[in-house]
């Protein structure tokens, strides 16, 4: 059954808000999700994801507090976005 003009445009016009709504969701949403190898992927930091496997988040995680004084020792060399 074919639509008419106002309806298609009533469609086009709710799936470009819908389009623009997901890309606002994405770009500012950090999600976890496990990768098809079976690795743990940080996504919403970079444009690809940061993907390590379960034992190598624990060493990173483990050594927090170093990365934290790493970076406060290298403050004026580092560039933030």
């Amino acid at each position: 059954m074919p639509e008419t003009d106002d309806q298609m445009r009533e469609e086009l016009e709710r799936l470009r808000a819908e389009n623009e709504k997901l890309k606002t969701e994405k770009s500012k949403a950090i999600r976890l999700q496990v990768s098809q190898k079976g690795a743990v992927s940080l996504y919403g930091i970079r444009r690809f994801p940061i993907t390590f496997y379960g034992d190598e988040w624990d060493t990173i995680l483990g050594m927090s507090d170093d990365i934290r004084a790493f970076i406060a020792e290298h403050q004026s060399e580092l560039k933030g976005k």
